[in-house]
């Protein structure tokens, strides 16, 4: 049936990987799944079930491929990842079946013969290794029957995906009208009613300034923060990667097996204990580079296991040959400052206060003076035009509030509160077209639009064969077993 394929297209291993990993989800693991216990059955798509074995599986196979760090697949995050995509992947499944797809030798012919790497293979003589495709394919629980439907099957769901992609939702008419309304151009001048400009006629009272401090405790908390010691295995670069493959096994037996102290991984390799005290949730405030600063190093340090057991955390692999173990010595826990140690940061942030409530009762003040006179310009600063490509210094809603005023109703004045600064005014008094418009800009938004657009296409065609496929959670993602990846 496959002759003309089997004579002119054969795969090496690099192509097979694009090919068998995700299909072997549809041909290997998942025919066994039925004579699993409930119990490891994740989500059920169609009546059948992702298993957490298939998960482990797969989330194994992406690791190795990412460069062999099996701890990665170890991962609860990494792990949910890959759940997720095997789940989209059986969705696409049932899509492909239920609207009974087909594809044509031709154009799997054509597929193959689209990979460069395939092209390379070949022979001068245009022969091609056939014994070496049927190992590949061997090696990998395949036979070529198996081999190219799971091609074919690919083939499918890129033509299901394609249709979606080409489902244009946004014309170049709606492109045109936003790109119209994002070029409008306001001519504004503004009025700012700056807080640090009314400090000096505030004096809050001991009374007030306590009675703030009892109010906002939370606001005067120093973070919780740790003492630790760490070990840091770093690979020589004259060292054979064996070699360095195996005391990287040894940290991380040591350092689990031996939880209690970091002495016995750094006297087995000759490593040296170092210290660090005060380190928060934020960091070490120093280098990126320092081995405490990885994200996954500070959230194990101030889990459970190492704050209240004093246990080593797992060894974190925080960059290519580099290996952190860690442990808490001391847990300082977070606590409200005494008054007296903090009472300057009270008086600023209470004086601040009641500075901001003076500046934004003068906007107000204005502001309802301007409705009667909104042609007074007195205080205005020079105008200046701005538009939703060249907002100058607007941001957010002050911007979105310029740019709603009405056009037939100017000169008009918009009042935008800026939290912890005051007010400002802006007076809008006249809208023009710009002479020429921006071609690249144009073609951006338009590009932006149509990418919304595919977004929000491809979400509800998921969603209605996710409802279509009966997808149910039967169970969460757990945790790795400990010694997965041993």
């Amino acid at each position: 049936m496959f002759d003309t394929i089997r004579k002119h297209q054969k795969l090496m291993q690099f192509a097979l990987m694009l090919v068998i990993v995700p299909s072997f989800a549809f041909f290997g693991i998942s025919s066994y799944s039925g004579f699993l216990d409930k119990e490891t059955d994740l989500v059920k798509v169609n009546g059948k079930p992702i298993t957490a074995q298939e998960v482990e599986a797969a989330a194994k196979r992406q690791a190795e491929r990412a460069g062999g760090n099996i701890q990665i697949a170890q991962s609860l995050q990494f792990r949910q990842a890959v759940l997720n995509e095997l789940l989209q992947q059986r969705i696409l499944g049932f899509a492909v079946t239920n609207l009974r797809l087909q594809v044509g030798k031709e154009a799997l012919i054509q597929s193959l013969q689209n990979i460069p790497q395939i092209r390379a293979l070949y022979r001068p003589d245009g022969g091609f290794d056939d014994a070496r495709f049927k190992q590949l394919l061997s090696n990998n629980g395949l036979n070529e029957e198996q081999f190219y439907a799971s091609q074919a099957f690919d083939l499918k769901i890129s033509q299901l995906l394609n249709s979606v992609a080409r489902t244009e939702l946004a014309s170049p008419k709606i492109s045109e009208i936003v790109s119209t309304l994002y070029e409008t151009e306001r001519q504004i001048q503004a009025l700012q009613f700056d807080a640090k400009d009314y400090l000096s006629k505030v004096n809050p009272t001991q009374e007030v300034l306590q009675a703030f401090y009892e109010a906002n405790s939370k606001l005067f908390v120093s973070p919780e923060f740790i003492d630790v010691e760490y070990l840091v295995l770093k690979a020589d670069p004259k060292e054979d990667a064996k070699v360095f493959s195996e005391k990287a096994d040894q940290f991380a037996n040591l350092t689990y097996d031996q939880s209690d102290s970091l002495k016995p991984a750094a006297d087995k390799l000759k490593l040296t204990i170092q210290t660090q005290k005060g380190l928060t949730r934020a960091g070490t405030n120093s280098s990126k580079d320092h081995p405490l600063e990885n994200p996954k190093v500070l959230q194990s340090l101030f889990g459970d296991e190492a704050v209240k057991n004093k246990r080593n955390i797992e060894a974190v692999q925080t960059s290519p040959g580099v290996f952190v173990s860690a442990r808490v010595v001391i847990f300082h826990p977070a606590q409200t400052l005494p008054y007296k140690e903090v009472a300057s940061e009270v008086k600023r942030q209470v004086s601040q206060r009641l500075a901001e409530k003076l500046a934004l009762a003068a906007a107000s003040d204005r502001y309802t003076a301007l409705q009667k006179d909104p042609k007074s310009t007195v205080g205005f600063a020079s105008p200046v035009w701005i538009s939703r490509n060249k907002p100058a210094n607007l941001i957010g809603s002050a911007l979105d509030d310029v740019m709603s005023t009405n056009p037939d109703k100017l000169p008009a004045v918009v009042s935008v509160a800026i939290p912890g600064v005051g007010a400002t005014l802006y007076r809008v008094d006249q809208v023009r077209q710009p002479a020429g418009s921006d071609t690249k800009i144009h073609k951006a938004q338009a590009a932006q639009i149509q990418a919304l657009a595919a977004q929000s296409e491809f979400a509800g065609f998921m969603s209605f064969w996710r409802d279509a496929a009966s997808v149910k959670t039967i169970n969460p993602l757990k945790p790795a077993p400990s010694g997965t990846g041993s």
